[in-house]
Order: structure tokens, then sequence, then C-alpha cells
């Protein structure tokens, strides 16, 4: 690691911590030709999810999209946002660990729509009339008559 102080190659690790809930380390550094200390932080890198559209076009994953639509679909339902954020976490883990860099967008909202339907039926219903691209009222009711029954 180069010293952002005199550009020594050269360090050695006075302390290491792990952050953010494991998903990084922090080291404090000394440089061993000016020693002044400096910190540096190291993380996992992850190849990104590519989603496949349904235009045929190709995305990089973009978590906040998906909190988004949940964030709209919950509307004034009272639904705390960490509840979304698990959500979202939850699906993107489920994709990284599929070991597949690719996945069709109508796969993660099926999945999303899975989740939802446990947590809030109303906005399983909103969530659904947008990623289905309900056109009228008769698509609602073909929607609720199919809608998956809640499992006790």
């Amino acid at each position: 690691m180069r010293c952002p102080f005199c550009g020594c190659v050269e360090s050695r690790v006075i302390d290491s911590r792990s952050t953010d809930e494991g998903g990084a380390v922090r080291r404090r550094r000394e440089c061993t030709a000016c020693e002044k200390r400096f910190t540096t932080y190291e993380k996992l890198e992850e190849s990104p999810i590519i989603v496949a559209k349904r235009d045929g076009s190709r995305q990089i994953f973009e978590r906040g999209k998906i909190l988004n639509g949940l964030i709209y679909a919950g509307g004034n339902r009272k639904i705390p946002l960490s509840v979304f954020e698990d959500l979202v976490d939850e699906v993107e883990r489920e994709l990284r660990n599929s070991f597949h860099h690719e996945v069709a967008s109508d796969e993660i909202g099926q999945r999303v729509l899975a989740k939802l339907r446990e947590i809030d039926e109303v906005a399983y219903v909103r969530f659904a009339s947008v990623y289905h691209k309900f056109k009228d009222i008769n698509d609602f009711r073909e929607a609720l008559k199919n809608m998956p029954k809640k499992e006790s």
C-alpha cells in the first residue's frame, strides 16, 4: 500500500478490525519511511449481477430500483423501511448465491413478489400492478383471483 504522505510502498500494519458487519477490514498502517500513520480499508470485490430486461437490453443490478418500487408500493402502509431493505438484501443474496452472473428481470420480480406477499397484501398488489403492467380493472381482478394463498 502506497503511503499518501511520501509515496513509499512499504508500510506495516499496526491494527486490523472488522467493519461493516464483516464486509470489510479496516487497517491502521505506519509508513516505514516517514513513520506517518494512515488507514486503509479492504473489501471483497463482487462481480456484478447483469439483469436481462424484457426488451432484450442488459443492465447492472441496482438494488435501489427495487427498493424504490417497494417504497412506492408500500405507499401509506406504515411498513418500516428496514423491512424493505431486508427483503432486497435477501433477494440480492439469493441471486449472488445462485452463481449466475446474468438473471432475467422476471425472475427478480417473481422473487420480490413472493417475499412481499408475506409482508403486506396491499403492497403486493400494488407492486404486481406495476410489475405486470395492468391495463385495466379486469387485469386487477384476474390477479386477485390468481393471487397465491397466504401460508398460515
